[in-house]
Order: structure tokens, then C-alpha cells, then sequence
């Protein structure tokens, strides 16, 4: 049975789909001694796969989820040395990936891989699965404000969106307020952009949920494998959207 190149090696677990296709066309891959540049390349068990010169090997597929701390890289490296997703998970022989990201200052639940496609399902835009949050801002936002986001907020050529928001608390002495928002999107920094742009820039901000996973009783640092079964029914959930 062949299978296209840069599918064959997301399933490696060496990267997702999409820096695979760049990998091939940067020409880093080689399919039995030969450089391939083309997307189309079907490949079998047969074929010896190289990237950089390193051969490929199939791993098992694995997923978890992680309680990010703040303070963390959603990355596999980082040329700053900083502390990334990945040093939390070293005891692993497969090398996961992160399916996403949270930014440095953002904490919370994100699901850690070495299924390309997996990570691919629940990363494209039309797939929409729900991203929730918890946020603390500066100032007390109006609701005419936060009415801004469900229309749309034109940002850096983006147009930022949230599927729904809702103030769960405020403090008029030190003048913040929590905040529960649920995204599709998944822009750079989106949340922290849309709450500039109405004044009132993010303090602290958590993902409590992504799908159907929650961070449940994790505490930062701690991760746990998803069941089969969670594993099902995100896939379902990511498939049954686009239909």
C-alpha cells in the first residue's frame, strides 16, 4: 500500500504534515538515495526514507495532554534555551510534537503528539473545534465591547473572532475582570489582540478546554495519556463539524 511522502513522515513523528510538505521542498528529504522535491510522491514500506540524511523509523502513535505553565515554549526547541512543551515529556522514546500552541505567558491544556495527522485534523481551520478560555484583564470590559468580538475585530490584516464570551466575574476595587471565552480560531496571540484592541489587555490567561479534553485535576507540568476512546472522539467531533 503507498502513501504520500510527507504523510508517511508525520506518522515518523518527526514533525506534522504541513512542516513535512517543507521539508520536502526545501529539499531535506530523500526517498531511496534521491533528492524529492515533489508533493505528489507516493512511498511503501519498501522505500528507504531519509531526512537530513537521518532514516526515518515508524513509531507507535502516542497522545497526551499537558498542563502548560506559564513560562513554557509550545515548541520542540528553542534556540533562547528556554524550558519547551517537549522537556516535560523526556522519559518518552517517541518524539512528540506539540498540536499548537499557547504563548510563553499563557498556561493551560494542549495535546502533545507524534501523529501528523492527528495534529493536522484538529489544527485546520474548518474543522472548528471548540478552544476555551479563561482570562483576567485589566478594566472591566463593557458588553457593547465584547458584543466587537463575536462580529469580528480587524487586526494585522486578521480578523479575530470568538464563538462566544462572558464576563464570570469582576472586582471594582482593583478593577479586573474574569472572563470565559471560546475560540475556533487559532490566530497568534489572538485573545491578547482582541482584548487590546477594546483597551483592556489580558493579565493572566489559561486554556481550560480544548473538544471534549479538560485539564481536569492536572496540575501545571503534569500531563496524562488520552483513552483510546478520547482519542475517537475527537477525530468524530473534528469530522462530524466539517460535515
Amino acid at each position: 500500500m503507498s502513501e504520500r511522502l510527507q504523510k508517511v513522515i508525520a506518522k515518523s513523528g518527526i514533525t506534522s504534515r504541513r512542516k513535512a510538505e517543507t521539508l520536502i521542498e526545501t529539499g531535506q528529504v530523500k526517498v531511496n538515495g534521491k533528492v524529492v522535491t515533489e508533493l505528489g510522491v507516493k512511498v511503501t514500506d519498501q522505500d528507504h526514507i531519509e531526512v537530513n540524511n537521518v532514516p526515518i523509523e515508524k513509531e507507535q502513535s502516542v497522545y497526551y495532554l499537558l498542563y502548560k505553565p506559564r513560562g513554557v515554549i509550545s515548541s520542540v526547541s528553542d534556540d533562547k534555551g528556554r524550558k519547551t512543551v517537549t522537556d516535560f515529556f523526556i522519559e518518552l522514546e517517541e518524539r512528540v510534537f506539540p498540536v499548537g500552541r499557547l504563548d510563553y505567558d499563557t498556561s493551560g491544556l494542549i495535546i502533545m503528539t507524534n501523529d501528523g495527522d492527528f495534529a493536522n485534523l484538529l489544527l485546520h481551520p474548518k474543522y472548528q473545534l471548540d478552544k476555551e478560555y479563561i482570562v483576567k484583564t485589566k478594566g472591566i470590559p463593557t458588553k457593547e465591547n465584547l458584543q466587537k468580538f463575536k462580529k469580528g475585530i480587524h487586526s494585522d490584516g486578521d480578523i479575530l473572532k470568538a464563538k462566544q464570551v462572558k464576563i464570570m466575574s469582576i472586582d471594582k476595587k482593583k478593577q479586573t475582570a474574569i472572563l470565559k471565552i471560546i475560540l475556533h480560531q487559532g490566530k497568534n496571540r489572538q485573545i491578547r489582540r482582541m482584548f487590546e484592541s477594546i483597551g483592556h489587555p489580558v493579565l493572566k490567561l489559561r486554556r481550560e478546554r480544548f473538544g471534549i479534553l479538560t485539564l481536569e485535576d492536572l496540575q501545571p507540568g503534569e500531563h496524562r495519556k488520552l483513552t483510546p476512546h478520547e482519542v475517537d472522539q475527537l477525530i468524530k467531533s473534528a469530522k462530524k463539524i466539517v460535515k
